[in-house]
């Protein structure tokens, strides 16, 4: 009797630690990994919400649920796209909140004092995201000649190219703000037919 006992419990644990193995060995194929999609300037100025020109205030982190963003209170200078307050307030995946960091790939992080171009989309809860993540943040500077500039730089990881049907290296982006306008304002007429 107690060798048939030990019999069925070396049984019961070898099929635990084969469907255990068996789920290891699966899980990178089964769970999804976090791809960010190649989106062009057209794409997310038709898929846009809002898009405008304004300054990092301030930011500070908060809990959603199980995510933790990071909040940046924007001050709003120009809308080129939406209906938004001239005190904005975006969100971007990741940050710290009460010593617990998170951290997601192509988010972006928004420099304080320091003036963009954002991509923006407003979901059904109420938060405003940042396009693209990283593809939809434009830093706004000036060139030597004193003519204001719009520059993204290139995301540091892969990207999936839907029209390639393909993995791709993001490039980074220089315009001058006035073609940057003249793109956007083609694209987002574009969508709206």
């Amino acid at each position: 009797m107690a060798r048939e006992l030990l019999v069925s419990f070396r049984q019961s644990v070898m099929r635990v630690f084969t469907r255990i193995g068996v789920a290891a060995l699966l899980a990178p194929i089964l769970l999804p990994a976090a791809t960010l999609e190649k989106l062009s300037l057209e794409e997310m100025s038709q898929k846009a919400t809002a898009i405008v020109r304004g300054r990092v205030l301030s930011s500070y982190g908060a809990q959603h649920g199980p995510l933790i963003y990071t909040h940046y209170r924007i001050q709003v200078s120009e809308t080129w796209k939406g209906s938004v307050p001239s005190g904005l307030e975006v969100v971007v995946p990741g940050g710290a909140v009460r010593g617990l960091r998170q951290t997601f790939p192509g988010a972006p992080v928004l420099a304080p004092d320091t003036e963009y171009v954002l991509f923006l989309w407003t979901g059904a809860n109420g938060l405003t995201r940042v396009i693209g993540l990283t593809q939809g943040m434009f830093m706004v500077t000036r060139d030597s000649n004193g003519e204001l500039m719009a520059y993204r730089p290139a995301a540091t990881d892969a990207m999936f190219d839907r029209a390639a049907g393909r993995m791709v290296r993001d490039e980074p982006l220089t315009l001058r703000m006035r073609e940057l306008r003249q793109r956007v304002a083609a694209s987002a007429a574009g969508g709206r037919r």
